[in-house]
Formats: structure tokens, C-alpha cells, sequence
């Protein structure tokens, strides 16, 4: 752990980003969104396993989506830590309209136009049925990054939350730009170290999952 937390600079603000642990959902390759879907077996054993994998680590300060998927993951790794846990609803999962509770096939099959939009990363197009457009979730996601960061100068800060929202992170901290394909891994319950010091943000390290087994990463592009 400490090579990740070495210059350390005292304005900065070091954000330990942590995807929630696998749902049922997240296996059969089913867009989640807003729709609150508990984590499985495997989503639990990965929960325990990251928090063992921090029980070293102090915090200043942790933050969860409000979806339980998020919150439980968050939970296990805040059990037994004295700061609280605080829920932040813009650290939610993007809202995919339509698309959430199909499979990616199925919403290919069912909003051809729509999807393909999706898949091309269009920034300023919503998806149906009052989905966000990625450039709305991205200034969301971005906000409360910033919020979050500007909050905690000079602390160590723990985010558990979800794919989309580490893609955003992560091409912020990097970046690199919206609307190219993605080419980096978001598996669930791996930690991933983001810094925002003099109101610029860098990537630390990203994806180590080395206390885990066979996460996923089903989100090719999104």
C-alpha cells in the first residue's frame, strides 16, 4: 500500500476510488443504473476482501453511493473505523433510461439507434426514458469529485461507488477525453488512487486487485 500513497503533498486531497462488489446483475451482463440491485455471494466475499485489504489504511474521511450495492460494499470496509460513512447521491451509476435492467443485447436489440449512439459516446445525447446523456453524468460525477476533494485538503478520502462512475474518474485524473473508446479495466472491489492538488487532478495507481479473485469488468465501453 505505501507505494501508492508516497508524495504526498500537504494541499492535496488522495481519493481512494472502490468499485461496488459484484451484483447478480453485473454477471449476467445487466445495466444496473438507478435501479438498486443487492450485491451477490461473490459481491460480499469481495466487499471482505477489500476491506481487509484497507483495514491498515486510516481514512479521513468515506463517502458511498446511496444505491446498496455501494452503501454494503462501503459498509464492510467503514465496520469497526470511527469516522462515519457519508452517502452522496451524485456518486450514483449513470441513469440508463431504458437500457436498465437489460442486458446489453437486449438494449442493442430493442434501441438500435439509441445504442449505437451509446456505444459511439455521443456527449450531448440522452438515453430514452429520461436516461442522462454522458456529458450530464460526467459534470455530475465531476462536481462531486471536486466537492469531495476541496473538502479534504490535505486527507486521504475513501469513494465506494460504481463502473461509470470510475470511467469519469479515471479519464479526469488521466486526462483523457469523453468520448474515446475505453481502454482501461473498472473491475468490481479493486482500488484505484486518484489526487487533486492545486485544482489539477492525477492518476496515482489504478485496478490493483490483487486481494481478489475473478472480478469482473463488464463494462467494455461505457
Amino acid at each position: 500500500m505505501n507505494r501508492h500513497i508516497q508524495a504526498f503533498t500537504p494541499n492535496a486531497c488522495r481519493i481512494c476510488l472502490v468499485r461496488h462488489g459484484e451484483t447478480s446483475w453485473n454477471a449476467e451482463r445487466r445495466l444496473q443504473g438507478h435501479i438498486d440491485i443487492p450485491l451477490n455471494q461473490r459481491g460480499h466475499a469481495q466487499a471482505q476482501s477489500t476491506a481487509h485489504s484497507l483495514a491498515a489504511f486510516h481514512f479521513n474521511a468515506m463517502y458511498s453511493s446511496d444505491l446498496q450495492r455501494a452503501q454494503v460494499t462501503a459498509q464492510a470496509i467503514a465496520a469497526q473505523r470511527p469516522q462515519p460513512l457519508l452517502t452522496e447521491q451524485r456518486l450514483r451509476e449513470r441513469h440508463y433510461g431504458h437500457f436498465q435492467g437489460l442486458t446489453y443485447d437486449e438494449a442493442a436489440r430493442r434501441y438500435p439507434e439509441a445504442y449505437a449512439r451509446f456505444k459511439a459516446r455521443e456527449l450531448d445525447q440522452p438515453i430514452p426514458g429520461q436516461g442522462e446523456s454522458l456529458a450530464a453524468f460526467a459534470a455530475r460525477v465531476t462536481e462531486a469529485l471536486a466537492d469531495i476533494a476541496q473538502r479534504h485538503t490535505g486527507q486521504h478520502v475513501l469513494v465506494v461507488t460504481h463502473g461509470g462512475v470510475l470511467d469519469i474518474a479515471h479519464r479526469l485524473a488521466a486526462a483523457k477525453p469523453l468520448h474515446t473508446p475505453r481502454d482501461f479495466a473498472i473491475p468490481n472491489a479493486a482500488l484505484n488512487w486518484i489526487e487533486r492538488d492545486a485544482g489539477r487532478w492525477r492518476l496515482i495507481h489504478w485496478g490493483d486487485e490483487r486481494h481478489l479473485a475473478q472480478a469482473l469488468d463488464e463494462l467494455p465501453n461505457a
